[in-house]
């Protein structure tokens, strides 16, 4: 029997909050794509095996589940609202938010039940009527596309369902969250067929994506120590699986001793290193981790 086509189709949003990040993610993984313009539906990338289709993150779990991709790169809460039969993958640890029950700040809601009856507006009506269902509350699902948090103020519902990540827009439009639905962020979906029939092409794209994933606030130290001062640098140092040190060529009463650390430790670190005898610190980003 002849193997199975390892063609894949990746589907990207080609619009929203994380269109951006999720396109710059795929450029990092090495996953380059080529003539993919605004406008362009599907685009090549520099594997030839590999194209992808850009479309709304709303439709991309129904792509990916009825085999039209065989990967998609979109938000949980969108797999959950469509309630598509596909596989998740990976967290992509982009696009973290809460998907949230929020009421006007003057409600006098307390309770789930003093909901009964009221209208909820929401982007995620799928979501809404399942909560609130779970929950054996009655309410009108008002289904918005847009502005959802100034519906309230209109007059067009009594409380939302909404994302949010930093609770800032919420607070402006004098909203306070009443509830957490869901806590969401950015997925690699898979289509269950695709898994089983390209598996090692999709392992490929995953090890690619994860790595950068991985490598997410991460830097490269490099720097020289006398090897009198070395056991003092490492004890400094704190690193993913302790620091690489290599003799340095002509130079025998000194070593190189190279280490992964956190982007938040490098300010602190680099004077605590320099006073423990480090010398000629370099500090690099890295684009991918490989473990």
């Amino acid at each position: 029997m002849a193997p199975a086509d390892p063609y894949l189709r990746l589907a990207l949003p080609n619009k929203g909050r994380i269109a951006e990040p999720v396109r710059q993610l795929a450029e990092k993984s090495g996953l380059h794509i080529i003539d993919g313009g605004a406008r362009q539906l599907i685009a090549k990338t520099v594997d030839p095996q590999i194209e992808i289709l850009f479309a709304r993150p709303v439709d991309i779990p129904e792509y990916v589940a009825n085999g039209a991709a065989d990967l998609g790169i979109t938000g949980h809460d969108m797999v959950a609202e469509r309630g598509s039969d596909v596989e998740e993958v990976l967290d992509l640890h982009l696009g973290k938010a809460r998907l949230v029950l929020a009421v006007p700040e003057e409600s006098e809601v307390n309770s789930l039940s003093d909901l009964d009856g009221a209208k909820v507006a929401t982007e995620f009506p799928s979501i809404t009527a399942a909560y609130f269902n779970s929950h054996n509350v009655s309410v009108t699902v008002v289904p918005v596309s847009g502005a959802c948090e100034a519906t309230p103020h209109l007059g067009i519902a009594d409380a939302i369902i909404d994302l949010s990540s930093s609770g800032v827009t919420l607070m402006t439009h004098r909203l306070r969250v009443f509830d957490v639905v869901m806590e969401t962020s950015t997925v690699l979906i898979a289509n269950r067929r695709a898994l089983e029939e390209k598996g090692e092409k999709i392992a490929e794209v995953v090890l690619a994506l994860e790595s950068v994933v991985q490598a997410k606030g991460q830097c490269y130290l490099m720097m020289n120590v006398n090897r009198s001062a070395l056991d003092d640098v490492i004890g400094v140092l704190p690193g993913l699986s302790g620091p690489t040190v290599m003799n340095v060529a002509s130079h025998e009463d000194m070593v190189a001793v190279h280490a992964v650390v956190g982007e938040g430790q490098v300010y602190r670190l680099i004077n605590r290193l320099k006073r423990a005898g480090a010398r000629d610190i370099l500090v690099m980003p890295i684009d991918r981790i490989i473990r």
